[in-house]
């Protein structure tokens, strides 16, 4: 069994899935892949499936959670990340299928971690600049901003903070209470962080160039950012009753 897996959650994402597992799987180091699809209309979990008859031939290679229906991002990567914790494994990884996230890069970030001593890396657009493809300039200030909005609310030293491109050392989110974490869209994201950092773990950015999905339809919706916005403010007020252990 490898020591790291990619937690990839799935939702309409037939076009894509397949090209995302056998990129992950080409890579020149051993991952494991866990999917998290929640009913997908279109029949990814069956795609999966069938996938799973190859490259689960020789050991468990890729895995698959099928959940009830749609119950948004958060729910889905607590579901799995509890499956990782179960299975033992070291390094943790997120990353969404439909290759807005450049598979090469997971290599990267569990270097941050493994090689560079950090506890959790997040692979940004915004560290070194602004670095996404194929964003129309509204989409692009509107993410710069929030980012912005969430380091003034509370004080997180991450420049893209709603990032969904990391790698987590298994300890973090042993450290983290997952049953407490409450958002279920893109502020899921910025929990995690902000509750990491506040138990002293180290956090790195790594930059990437994140290009927007060429198939399939986005998952942003106004409710998504409605709960990031005021739930970033809700975040910090709770953070000030609530007493982090540092864990080393």
């Amino acid at each position: 069994m490898s020591k790291s897996i990619v937690i990839i959650p799935t939702y309409n994402e037939v076009e894509n899935i397949e090209d995302i597992i056998h990129a992950v799987f080409s890579l020149p180091r051993q991952l494991d892949i866990l999917i998290v699809d929640d009913n997908s209309p279109d029949g990814t979990a069956s795609v999966v499936e069938i996938m799973q008859l190859h490259y689960n031939e020789n050991q468990p290679r890729l895995h698959l959670l099928k959940r009830s229906g749609k119950q948004g991002l958060g729910t889905a990567y607590i579901e799995g990340f509890r499956f990782a914790l179960e299975k033992g494994y070291t390094y943790i990884l997120e990353m969404d299928a439909d290759f807005s996230h450049d598979p090469k890069d997971l290599i990267r970030l569990i270097d941050a971690c493994e090689k560079d001593g950090n506890d959790v890396a997040i692979g940004s657009r915004y560290v070194t600049g602004v670095n996404v493809v194929n964003w129309p300039m509204g989409r692009v200030l509107l993410s710069w901003l929030a980012s912005r909005y969430v380091r003034l609310i509370t004080g997180l030293p991450v420049f893209d903070t709603t990032a969904g491109f990391i790698c987590y050392r298994s300890k973090v989110l042993k450290a983290i209470m997952l049953d407490d974490i409450r958002f279920v869209g893109y502020a899921f994201q910025i929990e995690l962080k902000f509750k990491a950092w506040k138990h002293g773990f180290r956090l790195k950015e790594v930059p990437i160039i994140f290009t927007d999905r060429t198939r399939g339809q986005s998952k942003m919706s106004a409710r998504i950012f409605k709960e990031a916005f005021f739930g970033v403010i809700r975040l910090e007020m709770e953070s000030w009753f609530t007493d982090y252990e540092t864990v080393h």
